[in-house]
Formats: structure tokens, sequence, C-alpha cells
């Protein structure tokens, strides 16, 4: 019988035993492999110096109130949104902080992404149901994950209310089982509609059983979150200990009144180095959003050093500044440190990590998990940006009270969204958030979500 040859491209013996020798040879090898063995590899790579450096002091600070606190759910990007506001509520009321409802937008960001889910499964009856667009539909309907104009389209047509008026429930702050049994039915529901539509009902046949199916979603979601108000009592003592009534409110006008925020004179601008895209380009998102007839995700991609003068014009004029990022890359949640010298890797493995930003999205290894809140930026003699200061949403433990410290390095490398008015931006620009944004579809690196817990 002849011999089998070895296939080619298998690894032989040969070479695993020279892998082998090498690896032992080496006594850094050995002395790694004692160390990583009994703790993390963080905890042996971390470099103490690019600690003791970031110091959270900064030439420039935003007024800001206590951390917030997100729980075990994705509403990362729905609490960096309220955090944005809260402090001018504060102001108009004349307290030392304020929180407003996540809960609250949490309810109506889930009923309305459910009817936006339904609606993409009636756009899409012909699409095979393993075909790529139906697998990424289905894939996860109600996740607690959003993006900047899906927060704007839940203010504009919901208000906001007080924390108090509509308080965390258990299924809020930790959303797991929610989620699970809404998906259920929401999937049951589109494998209804499309086999009724294979047995040929209509489109309008189909659409008038909507109005059912969100019935059921609404009570589910208000067994789990509570019912949201219509109008509300608001009374309050300030920080002078003086009462204050102002009587039956609904939502809409409690944000009128309190949150006046301009959110048309916003714009949210990208940086994405991929070779498929363009600077100076508006793009959005197909098949992402949450309210039908709500406006689209716009994003302009632009030069990273755009997005950081813009945010730098914020801070200075004591606004701050709603931002999307990776939030795992090179972070210690502990410190509260986002740096690339945060991790001296290359000791430990005695090898390179060197993709640039384009290939860590080309390739799978970055794409923006979380939003947060820039409040300061520590600036040079020059006006170059040192650190920026970060107020996060997963409470006060962690860096200074759940304020977090993150180098201007790390801002190039692994920041890639910010929300700016329009006014800290040149007309050049300004021409170009008017036009019709480039289409990408729904699996690009830019339409994730900012999710993170």
């Amino acid at each position: 019988m002849a011999l089998l040859e070895t296939p080619l491209g298998a690894v032989e013996q040969e070479e695993i035993a020279q892998y082998q020798a090498a690896f032992q040879a080496d006594t850094r090898n050995r002395v790694a492999l004692n160390a990583v063995t009994k703790t993390t590899v963080n905890n042996v790579a971390m470099n103490r110096a690019t600690v003791v450096r970031n110091n959270h002091t900064y030439s420039h600070t935003v007024q800001a109130g206590a951390s917030t606190s997100q729980n075990s759910s994705g509403r990362c990007w729905m609490f960096a949104g309220l955090n944005l506001f809260r402090m001018t509520a504060a102001k108009e009321m004349n307290l030392e902080d304020f929180e407003l409802s996540q809960n609250y937008l949490m309810f109506w960001d889930k009923f309305e992404k459910a009817n936006y889910f339904l609606e993409n499964i009636l756009q899409t009856l012909n699409e095979p149901t393993e075909g790529r667009l139906i697998s990424w539909l289905r894939q996860d309907p109600l996740q607690d994950g959003g993006q900047w104009d899906m927060f704007v389209n839940l203010i504009k047509k919901y208000g906001v209310v007080p924390k108090t008026v509509m308080p965390e429930t258990e299924s809020s702050s930790s959303s797991r089982w929610m989620n699970d049994r809404i998906t259920y039915k929401l999937r049951e529901y589109a494998a209804r509609l499309r086999r009724d539509y294979e047995q040929g009902a209509s489109l309008s046949t189909l659409r008038a059983q909507k109005p059912e199916i969100l019935k059921t979603i609404y009570r589910m979601l208000a067994i789990h979150l509570g019912e949201p108000p219509t109008e509300f009592m608001w009374q309050w003592r300030d920080k002078d200990k003086e009462f204050h009534r102002d009587g039956v409110i609904t939502p809409q006008a409690f944000r009128e009144k309190y949150v006046p925020q301009d959110l048309d004179g916003m714009a949210c601008l990208i940086h994405c180095p991929q070779a498929s895209k363009e600077y100076n380009t508006l793009y959005t998102i197909e098949y992402l959003g949450n309210v039908v007839g709500g406006q689209i995700v716009r994003y302009l991609n632009v030069e990273i050093e755009v997005l950081k003068q813009a945010a730098i014009g914020m801070i200075k004029d004591g606004k701050p500044v709603w931002f999307g990022c990776d939030v795992g890359k090179t972070f210690d949640r502990d410190l509260g440190i986002m740096d690339l010298e945060l991790y001296g890797y290359e000791g430990i493995y005695s090898t390179g990590f060197g993709m640039t930003k384009a290939e860590e999205l080309d390739y799978g290894s970055s794409l923006m998990t979380h939003a947060m809140v820039l409040t300061g930026v520590d600036l040079d003699e020059n006006g170059k940006p040192l650190k920026w200061r970060v107020e996060n949403s997963w409470g006060e433990k962690g860096g200074e009270k759940g304020f977090m410290a993150m180098s201007d390095a790390w801002f190039d490398a692994y920041l890639y969204e910010v929300v700016v008015e329009k006014s800290y931006l040149a007309e050049s620009l300004l021409n170009l958030l008017g036009g019709e944004p480039v289409g990408l579809p729904p699996w690009d690196p830019m339409g994730s979500l900012a999710i993170a817990e």
C-alpha cells in the first residue's frame, strides 16, 4: 500500500517540534507562561507608567452631574443622549443634579423597533428566508442598542420625563429575559406574515394584522417596564429648599420647557478611513432605525481632525459631546483609562500588533460598540489635545467616580463618531449635510449599534 502524501498546507509533526523547541529555548516565554497562567494577561501587561500619566485633571471641563448607570442593559446611547441635556434641565429648575427617565425612552424605543421590524418584514416578503438580508433582520430585532438619529426620533415623538415619573424596573436594568420573550414573538409574527404571503395573502391583508400584533407587544412591554405616562403632575424642591409646582404636564411639553435643545441644529460626524468610504461624503445605513417615518441615520464621514476640533470647540463653550467608540480596546474599566500604551502585549507575546484603523474595520477587529459623553479636554500650551474626560453610564465604580480618561491617540484609533452643533462646522460641510446620503448595507461596520454594558 502506498504511503499517503501529506496534504498541501497541513502542519507536519517536524514543524511542531521546531515550534516547541523555539518556545522552550526562550526564558521570556517561560516567565510569561508562569505569569499569565496565574492571572489575566492584562494584569501582567499593564504599563504602570501609563496609569500614572493618566490623571483626572483637565484644562477645560463641562459641568456634569453624578454618574448614571445603565446596569445590565445596552442603553448606553440613550443614557449618553439624556446626559447631554439633564444639566440644562437642572439649571432651569435650580437643582444640583437631575436625571431623566431612561426607562421611558426604552419603552417607546422597543415599541417602535417592533413596528420597524414588522415593516421591514413586509417590505422584504420576496427575499429568500435563508438570504443574508432576512437573516440580518431576524437576528436581533429588539436589541437594546441604538444610534444618535434613533435617539432624536424618540425625543421628537415622545418627549422626556423625569426619572422619578417612570423609574427603573428589573427588566429595564436587566433586559435579557424581556428581550428574549418579545424577540420570540416578533420572529413568530415574521414567520406567520411570510407564510401567509406565500399562501396568497395580499400586502394590505398582512398589514391589517399589525394592530393586533402591536397590541401584544405593548402589553408585554408594559408588564416588564410599566406603562409610560401621557401626562404627570410635576413638582420639586430646588437646591435652595424652595418648593415649585408646575402642575399637570405632558412629556412633550416637559421637553419643550426644560430641555429646549435644538436637535435639528446638530450633526453626526464619523471617521471611517476604509477604502470603501470617501471623506466629505454623507452616508446612511439601510434597514437601520427605530421610528417608521422618523429621520434616517445620517453620517458625514470626515477626517479625524474635523471631529476633534468640533468637539474641542463645544467643550470650550461648556457643551458636552455625544460620541461613539470601540470601548473594549486597551481599556481598563476599574482604572477608567483608555490609552494605546496601557498594555505592553508585545513584551508578553514577543510579537507586535499593528493593524491600521481601516484594517481593523475591514477585518472585523473593531467597530463602534459604546456611546458616552465627552465632558472635558486637556490641551497643551499649543492647543493640542493630550487627553479627554469621558462621562460613562456604568455607575460610580471605575475611573474618577465613573468618569474616564481617554488619551488623544486612543481618540484617533477607536473613536468613530461624534455629534456636534452645526455652528461648529465649516460652511462646506454644512452644504454636504443637506445632500442625498449614500446607502450602505445593514451589515456594514458603520451600521453597528452602541450597546456595550
